[in-house]
C-alpha cells in the first residue's frame, strides 16, 4: 500500500508541473524540496535546494535562484526519469562537481538513458566538468572503453588536469616568497582628476 507521504509528494510535483504549464513561469523561491533540484528558473537561472537549521533545531529546506545559467533552458523541472536514469538525488543540496570523481555516478551520467534523454542534466555537468578542466564528452568516451581509472586519476581536487602525454610527469610549483612583501599606499586624491 502506497503510504500518505508519496502520495502528497506525487500530488506536488503534479501540481507544480500543472502550474508550471498555465503560469507559463517557474520561480525558484516557490518550489518546494521535492521539485527545486535540477530545475530552471523561467529567467534561466538554476535552482538550488538549501537546508537550514532553525533556532528550534528544526531542519529547514529553502529553494532559491542561483547565479548559474542554464544553456538555453528555461522554465523547466527535471522529469523524475532523468533523475533516477543520471543517478541522481532531487533533494541534494547545492550545485558541486565532487560528483564526478565516483565511478558510479560518471556510469549513470554517460550512460545512454542519461546522456542521450536528459538535457539539463547534461548540460549542468558539461559546465561543471569545464570548471574542472575536464571534457565531458571525453569522459564519456573513456567510461566506454574502461580506462576512467587512469583519467579520473590525472584529475586533483584543486581542478588541476594533467596534461596526456603518455609518460609520467613531474610536478613542479613555485616556492612561496622567501622575503616578506610590504606595500606603501599613496594617498588618495581629493579631487578627480580632469581631462
Amino acid at each position: 500500500m502506497v503510504s500518505s507521504f508519496k502520495i502528497l509528494s506525487i500530488l506536488a510535483l503534479v501540481l507544480a508541473i500543472c502550474v508550471q504549464g498555465t503560469l507559463g513561469e517557474i520561480t525558484c523561491e516557490h518550489l518546494d524540496q521535492d521539485t527545486c533540484g535540477y530545475a530552471i528558473s523561467s529567467s534561466g537561472k538554476r535552482c538550488l535546494l538549501e537546508k537550514r537549521v532553525k533556532r528550534t533545531g528544526e531542519e529547514a529546506y529553502t529553494c532559491r535562484t542561483s547565479e548559474i545559467e542554464a544553456d538555453r533552458l528555461r522554465n523547466w523541472i527535471e522529469t523524475d526519469q532523468c533523475i533516477k536514469a543520471c543517478g541522481l538525488d532531487r533533494k541534494s543540496l547545492g550545485i558541486s562537481s565532487d560528483s564526478l570523481l565516483e565511478s558510479r555516478f560518471s556510469q549513470q551520467l554517460c550512460s545512454p538513458q542519461c546522456y542521450d534523454s536528459c538535457p539539463n542534466v547534461v548540460d549542468l555537468y558539461f559546465n561543471l566538468a569545464a570548471a574542472e578542466g575536464l571534457f565531458l564528452p571525453k569522459l564519456c568516451k573513456a567510461q566506454e572503453g574502461n580506462i576512467r581509472r587512469g583519467l579520473m586519476a590525472d584529475i586533483k581536487s584543486s581542478g588541476f588536469v594533467a596534461p596526456e602525454t603518455g609518460h609520467p610527469v613531474k610536478y613542479n610549483y613555485a616556492p612561496g616568497p622567501t622575503k616578506p612583501v610590504t606595500y606603501t599606499y599613496a594617498p588618495a586624491p581629493t579631487t578627480p582628476p580632469y581631462y
